[in-house]
């Protein structure tokens, strides 16, 4: 049995109260609450088309609710874009990744948010290299070296740095949506060790996957959406897999 950690403070990291979200006339999410408290992994599952990924990108700036409230450490947050929810220190490890194919890992690492140095603002590479270094090898995530071309990386390779970015820069939440999606099971595996030591760091996160074997191996909820309707929230030592696909399908 998984032991969660809680912060301090007796808010939780990220509150979602009464969120609806409707395109037009389509309601994608309607009325969805959930807490996730520091150091706990909570699994958001639900066929495609529930809603799973709609409320990853409210909670992430990309869309804004409709209607209800997020909350951060109990405050009322409202985020116009992306870049203000990572000012808040959310941050996502999307299925495409999102990484540089050309560019070294350190670069990726630091994309847009780059070190620099002197008074011409000069790239400071060596830091950023030395950085990249210390946080992979504390992960654990075993590529060649911080100046590695990502495109020469294996698919679990580029994830361990995906996440790595997130757990550099986050410092309240990471959301994980499909992170081992296209991954075989010996890099999926070690995916998931580096998942398992975010929680060690005392952060938030949010993990969407189809896999039920991963969901339970990692989480310790399951909130579980169907056609945008939140079915209900199970503590994942307390049910099976046979409870939340009835969830997820509405049969059984």
């Amino acid at each position: 049995m998984k032991t969660t950690v809680h912060g301090g403070s007796d808010a939780p990291v990220l509150a979602l109260d009464n969120i609806h979200k409707a395109f037009g006339g389509v309601v994608a999410v309607e009325d969805f609450s959930l807490e996730l408290r520091a150091g706990e992994i909570v699994a958001l599952v639900g066929d495609n088309g529930a809603g799973k990924s709609t409320l990853v990108k409210m909670i992430s700036g990309v869309h804004a609710p409709s209607s209800g409230t997020i909350r951060l450490d109990g405050e009322a947050v409202s985020f116009s874009d992306a870049s203000v929810a990572r000012a808040h220190g959310i941050e996502v490890v999307y299925q495409d990744l999102a990484l540089a194919d050309q560019q070294p890992v350190y670069m990726n690492m630091f994309l847009g948010r780059e070190t620099v140095r002197g008074p011409l603002n000069l790239l400071d590479r060596k830091a950023m290299m030395r950085e990249t270094q210390a946080l992979v090898d504390e992960l654990d995530v075993r590529i060649p070296s911080a100046k590695a071309i990502i495109r020469d990386l294996s698919g679990g390779q580029r994830q361990g740095v995906a996440i790595a970015r997130a757990t550099h820069w986050a410092r309240k939440l990471i959301l994980l949506d499909e992170p081992t999606a296209a991954l075989g099971v010996a890099e999926t595996a070690k995916v998931e060790d580096i998942v398992r030591t975010l929680r060690e760091r005392n952060i938030a996160i949010l993990i969407i996957s189809h896999s039920l074997d991963q969901v339970f191996r990692l989480s310790d909820r399951i909130c579980v959406l169907r056609r945008g309707i939140q079915i209900g929230v199970r503590e994942t030592a307390k049910t099976d897999k046979n409870e939340i696909v009835s969830m997820i399908t509405g049969v059984g």
